[in-house]
């Protein structure tokens, strides 16, 4: 059986430790897109990985590339291009530079890789995710954002160093947009089954539901740039899933049709990924809270997508 085959469209640190990690996975190969200015800089990082196979020994082949060709037949694309968020903005902020970008994106996709599972990371991650959807004409269960992975991700982590614990052990969950009134699931959240309220007091809970809502601006700040290790991490998890058929159980940004009372809106919800790509949205009981909480991050995403609906193209 050939290898599968996988486009990364954005050359940049998200897509380089996405290579990175395709490669040490042995998941497929790679074709490392970016523009045409900057063709040299994706074929030298592609080249970079390729001599480091020669010592960790993954069959993969990686090609760094500018022309949309080179992606043809793409079993998966994920798509990073677009400007990241600088200190003092919020992903919001950046609709309006990313939108053409998205929209070349989905144009050359729809092209060259109509087959695709799509896995959006670009932000703002809703409103590119469904823009994406909306240009390409791809059926929704084929184009998925990358958004709760990740900050689930992130509630786990704070939690696991919080009750001085395995991150093994915990299981935790992030619904809604992928902006700061993302909504973390704590009645759902469980430590090897114990309840989370059980081991921590409110206020700590309230703590760390705070930096996880601004877990991507914390990095910002810190490192003038977006976070790229944990990102690319979270969107590989998406992609082995569904070239593996894992059925695995994760909160992505999926189309809604009725769930969670929401319609034609990409929002984060829990799916099952498989090789059908996303095969199921699951429904999960919330709280009254959880439920008023979720009910405003759909609101806030809407605004954004209203936003892209209303400019030409």
């Amino acid at each position: 059986m050939a290898r599968k085959k996988i486009g990364l469209v954005g050359a940049g640190n998200i897509g380089g430790e996405l290579a990175n990690l395709l490669v040490s996975k042995q998941l497929g190969d790679i074709v490392l897109y970016d523009i045409p200015a900057k063709e040299n800089f994706a074929k030298g990082k592609a080249l970079d990985l390729e001599q480091a196979t020669a010592l960790s020994y993954p069959d993969a082949k990686v090609t760094g590339t500018s022309n949309w060709a080179d992606l043809a037949g793409a079993d998966v694309l994920i798509i990073t291009a677009g400007i990241p968020r600088k200190p003092g903005q919020s992903r919001d902020d950046l609709v309006m530079m990313n939108l053409p970008i998205i929209r070349n994106v989905a144009d050359n996709a729809k092209q060259y890789c109509p087959n695709a599972f799509a896995i959006i990371v670009s932000n703002p991650l809703d409103a590119m995710v469904y823009e994406y959807w909306r240009r390409t004409g791809a059926p929704s269960a084929k184009v998925a954002g990358m958004a709760g992975v990740l900050d689930s991700a992130r509630l786990s982590l704070f939690l696991a160093r919080e009750l001085g614990c395995s991150i093994k052990d915990v299981r935790a969950m992030v619904l809604g947009g992928h902006g700061d009134d993302m909504v973390p699931v704590l009645s759902n959240c469980t430590i090897s089954g114990v309840p989370i309220a059980h081991l921590l007091p409110h206020e700590k809970l309230a703590a760390i539901i705070d930096r996880t809502r601004k877990g991507g601006g914390e990095i910002v700040n810190l490192m003038g740039t977006s976070a790229y290790y944990a990102p690319a991490a979270s969107a590989v998890t998406m992609a082995e899933a569904y070239l593996l058929d894992q059925k695995r159980l994760l909160p992505c940004a999926a189309y809604l049709e009725g769930e969670y009372g929401y319609q034609d809106l990409y929002m984060g919800v829990p799916v099952i990924i498989g090789a059908g790509g996303i095969e199921k949205i699951v429904s999960i009981e919330l709280t009254a809270e959880e439920t008023a909480m979720l009910k405003q991050s759909a609101e806030s995403v809407q605004k954004v997508v209203d936003v892209v609906k209303a400019q030409a193209g």
